[in-house]
């Protein structure tokens, strides 16, 4: 690029200077220790140190995402190059894959001469060297992953403490591969896209794309795969590897940016054969400065010192701009550990203290009965129709009216059944009297007929409360399992007991019909004299009318069928209408009486039920040595509260720790914010 500024390489004994050729008056020379060393490492540390604290927490756990910078990459495509020259030490290489689980990478410059490398998996902590760093690392990943090829999303931590790395932390994944060779399992591809996603899809990740300058960008499978999830590349920085092998067009490619890459270019030659750290960047300072195509390409997105200066800013910028956000999600995961703690139970110590809990949790489910069963308030449960009790009880209670009272009144054979019984009933005496026993007898088949109706309608209320109150024991006793099974237990046996005596009241109340046939209701008088104004009318249609007509219209009947009756008994067709009408007007008002009986026992029962029988059949059913001793096992914590207990504690122990970690660099880390580009 015409009338840029070049720079000129010099080698000290301890370090590498790259100088402008003219430099400004109040530009200095920033020296750069082997192989590299940021002079923004002062300030940027402190905020790795929380966010590696943070890790080392194991934050994460809790549905805190960090941010971190991903390394991605087809295989092949110079990843391990790149990060050995970020870190100054060799990697594992070799045909395949050769990093088989996510290897998170800690450089931190030290100041002492003598570098400190040590590898965490686990609870294992390796330490080693330069000379075996590769060694070890492909030990410890046969240790996670095996000794085959396959991968593991196990991660192996790499702590880099050396003078002249810079100060980031990296997570470098398997490189991408379409086709398994020889012991890698056949969906290889899939476990290893899976591993990536799961690591560049949060919004805190920086995704930093290894592309080799050798392949057309548009078709390398990372930069897909980071394009699903950061389609604006806003998050997404690339690596363009081995220059030197392809320099033609390589300027176009990172200047067009078919591809979308939001944070930029950044163009290296990787280290050949053995050389040094600090000659391979001699090596790549020259090539970019003297090469006739890749000269023109800008000196702010070449060399492994740039690329490191970026990832250091990168990083630095998304971590202050994440640290309000990770102190508002560590404070909202604290508060809810720290009532779900507290909702949990104390530990008893004494009888006394799990009899006042046990009274404690009859309590409360009492008066969550008592709102829901009585007082028709459903707040607690507004989502839940079912437990809308009052309205589901009104509802039970109306289509039982409506189905006790829609007898279907048999009209072919009108009048047969109260001749026959007249028949069977009489007896020396004046005529035109209606025999009682008549009246009572064909009253009962009518009770006899709907007996079943009622009965089997407080069964099915008794059953609908029994599938509320379950529930509601089992919410407040929740955190009592061991006492559950027994709670329920004693719930059931209370609404058996209670159902077999609403049975037997119902049956009783019914019964009560048959024995006599009374009413002060005025409507039966009223409903009998309009029914019964038609009677000469009906004996004359019976009877008398030469035209014979087959049927006559009734009030309260409609068109029934007569010429059955012309054939006999007509001299007991005035009593039988008569009896017919007085049955059919007293037999609403026993329906409509039953229906009213009905719902006050309901009501009297279940306010019966909650105010006096819970309490106190669930509190003897528990304290019953012969039902189990219930109490005495409320003192013994079970198994998955204890193992939620001390879940919780660990948990709002991370959480605080994490909070103290993040308070002190907030307020600090203010002037890194804004954007990443």
């Amino acid at each position: 690029m015409a009338g840029r500024n070049k720079h000129v390489v010099s080698k000290t004994s301890s370090s590498l200077a790259i100088v402008e050729a003219n430099p400004p008056a109040n530009k200095k020379v920033v020296a750069i220790d082997a192989p590299i060393v940021s002079s923004y490492n002062d300030r940027i540390r402190p905020l790795l140190d929380t966010v590696d604290r943070l890790r080392n927490l194991n934050v994460m756990r809790e549905g805190i995402q960090l941010p971190t910078i991903v390394v991605v990459g087809d295989q092949s495509s110079g990843k391990s190059s790149v990060l050995e020259s970020l870190a100054g030490i060799s990697l594992p290489r070799g045909q395949g894959i050769c990093t088989r689980v996510p290897l998170v990478m800690r450089l931190q410059r030290s100041y002492s001469t003598e570098p400190e490398i040590w590898l965490e998996y686990g609870d294992t902590v390796v330490h080693t060297d330069e000379e075996h760093i590769a060694k070890a690392i492909c030990a410890a990943t046969d240790v996670i992953a095996g000794s085959g090829k396959g991968v593991s999303d196990d991660p192996l931590t790499l702590h880099v403490k050396k003078a002249g790395v810079p100060d980031i932390t990296m997570v470098d994944l398997p490189g991408i591969t379409r086709v398994p060779v020889n012991g890698q399992p056949e969906n290889i591809y899939e476990q290893i896209s899976a591993m990536i996603m799961k690591y560049i899809e949060p919004q805190e990740s920086i995704i930093l794309n290894v592309l080799s300058a050798t392949v057309d960008f548009t078709t390398c499978e990372s930069i897909r795969m980071s394009r699903q999830v950061d389609k604006t590349g806003e998050r997404t920085l690339a690596v363009v590897t081995k220059a030197d092998m392809a320099p033609e067009g390589l300027l176009q490619k990172v200047t067009a940016d078919d591809v979308r890459v939001g944070l930029g270019y950044v163009c290296v030659r990787n280290r050949i054969g053995e050389e040094t750290y600090e000659e391979a960047r001699m090596q790549e300072e020259l090539l970019f400065k003297t090469h006739p195509m890749l000269r023109l390409i800008d000196d702010d997105i070449v060399g492994i010192p740039v690329l490191a200066q970026k990832l250091m800013l990168i990083q630095a910028t998304m971590i202050a701009r994440c640290l309000p956000e990770i102190v508002r999600k560590i404070n909202e995961k604290m508060e809810i550990s720290v009532l779900e703690l507290n909702k949990l139970p104390m530990v008893m110590a004494s009888a006394g203290e799990a009899l006042m809990t046990l009274m404690d949790i009859i309590g409360s489910a009492k008066e969550s009965l008592l709102r829901i069963l009585i007082q028709g308030d459903f707040s607690e449960y507004p989502e839940d129709h079912k437990m809308h009790c009052t309205a589901r009880l009104a509802e039970m209670l109306s289509q039982f009216s409506d189905n006790l009272q829609a007898k279907v009144e048999d009209k072919t054979e009108f009048l047969m059944d109260e001749i026959k019984i007249l028949d069977e009933c009489k007896c020396v005496g004046l005529p035109n009297f209606i025999p009682r026993s008549a009246f009572l007898a064909i009253f009962s088949q009518y009770v006899d007929g709907i007996h079943s109706k009622p009965v089997e309608f407080i069964k099915k209320i008794w059953d609908y409360i029994e599938a509320v109150l379950i529930p509601v024991i089992s919410k407040y006793a929740e955190n009592f399992p061991q006492i559950q099974s027994s709670l329920k237990r004693a719930g059931r046996n209370l609404i058996t007991k209670m159902k077999e005596q609403s049975v037997n009241r119902v049956a009783e109340i019914v019964e009560m019909e048959k024995l006599t046939d009374y009413t002060c209701n005025p409507d039966y008088m009223t409903s009998w004299t309009e029914k019964t104004a038609s009677q000469q009318g009906f004996i004359h249609a019976v009877l008398y009318d030469e035209k014979k007509p087959e049927s006559f219209s009734l009030a309260g009947f409609g068109e029934v069928k007569i010429s059955h009756l012309r054939k006999c008994h007509a001299h007991l067709l005035q009593q039988a209408f008569d009896m017919k009408m007085r049955i059919a007007s007293y037999w609403n008002i026993v329906l409509r009486r039953i229906v009213d009986n009905l719902a006050l026992f309901l009501q009297f029962s279940v306010k019966n039920l909650v105010n006096v029988q819970f309490q106190k059949e669930i509190v003897a059913e528990m304290v019953d040595p012969r039902g189990g001793g219930g109490v005495e096992r409320m003192m013994e914590e079970s198994p998955s509260v204890a193992s939620k207990r001390e879940r919780l504690k660990k948990s709002v122990k991370l959480l605080k720790e994490s909070k103290d970690v993040v308070a002190a660099i907030v307020d600090q880390s203010s002037g890194y914010g804004g954007r990443l580009n």
